[in-house]
């Protein structure tokens, strides 16, 4: 049973889950000034985590055709048969479930949008079919994240938590790109559509770059709504730091350090826009 366990979790990459919670919690802290009730926060991260694993779930499902063409998966579990497709497929389900379940525990108005996230969980591994710009359909799973949050908790969508989304899904969406060149030549053999396979390293580069300016743009703009303070905003300084460094990383003719800027870097970005925004709320 543990064995299966660890399967999953190799599966679902379950360790990348710190991109998507530290921005949950800045998200709770920004809504609520503070930390709300323990039974609520049990239920949005719960809520997130199902999401995202049911996101990867999908991912791998839909993806099953690429991935046993392309070498760089070739050791996947997906691939190599240790996790079924039907439990993959399983595992998305129920995972689903637990999503839909977790936000009717919140409140009515949180339970009737949950197939919206369910839908653009799906969306997005059928969207590297027909639209080069599928970074922004995963973009849009990140943008409604927060408002999500602001519904658990309010019933009602804080306008800061629609300029968090904005941010979080222009982050999320850049460094997808990145992601992405790594598969540049398999993704133009086999039809794979993405803005590295349509536009090439270099244009693709600039688009990366375009959306993190945007995510600190908007970045900024949510410290404004939420009228979060001095320590919030020195902490955009370091978190612009961190991006830059992220860039450096990725040039055109070298490409190696593509794990470091994708894995690396970005759970550095989530966990220290986490930390600043409770400093600034609470001291």
């Amino acid at each position: 049973m543990l064995e299966k366990v660890k399967l999953y979790a190799q599966l679902v990459k379950f360790e990348h889950t710190i991109f998507a919670v530290p921005f949950v919690l800045a998200a709770v802290f920004i809504v609520e000034k503070g930390l709300p009730p323990l039974d609520k926060v049990f239920w949005i991260l719960t809520a997130a985590v199902a999401g995202r694993t049911a996101g990867m779930a999908f991912n791998r499902f839909f993806d099953l055709p690429f991935d046993r063409l392309n070498p760089r998966s070739k050791n996947w579990v997906s691939v190599t048969g240790a996790v079924k497709a039907g439990e993959i497929l399983a595992l998305a389900v129920i995972s689903s479930a637990v999503l839909v379940f977790s936000a009717y525990q919140l409140n009515k108005l949180a339970f009737y949008l949950s197939p919206v996230a369910i839908a653009l969980l799906i969306i997005y591994p059928l969207g590297k079919r027909f639209t080069d710009f599928v970074h922004l359909i995963l973009g849009a799973v990140y943008f409604i994240i927060p408002i999500a949050v602001s519904v658990a908790l309010k019933g009602s969508i804080e306008p800061s938590t629609v300029f968090l989304g904005l941010g979080m899904a222009f982050w999320v969406a850049g460094f997808d790109i990145f992601y992405a060149l790594q598969d540049i030549e398999f993704d133009r053999k086999v039809g794979v559509h993405s803005i590295p396979a349509r536009f090439g390293v270099k244009k693709a580069i600039m688009f990366a770059r375009i959306f993190h300016i945007l995510t600190l743009i908007f970045l900024i703009l949510t410290g404004v709504y939420a009228q979060l303070g001095y320590i919030y905003f020195a902490g955009l300084f370091v978190l612009a730091g961190f991006l830059l460094y992220e860039h450096s990383l990725i040039k055109e003719n070298d490409l190696s350090k593509i794990n470091v800027a994708f894995f690396t870097v970005n759970g550095y970005v989530s966990i220290l826009y986490m930390v600043f925004v409770i400093a600034d709320i609470y001291f």
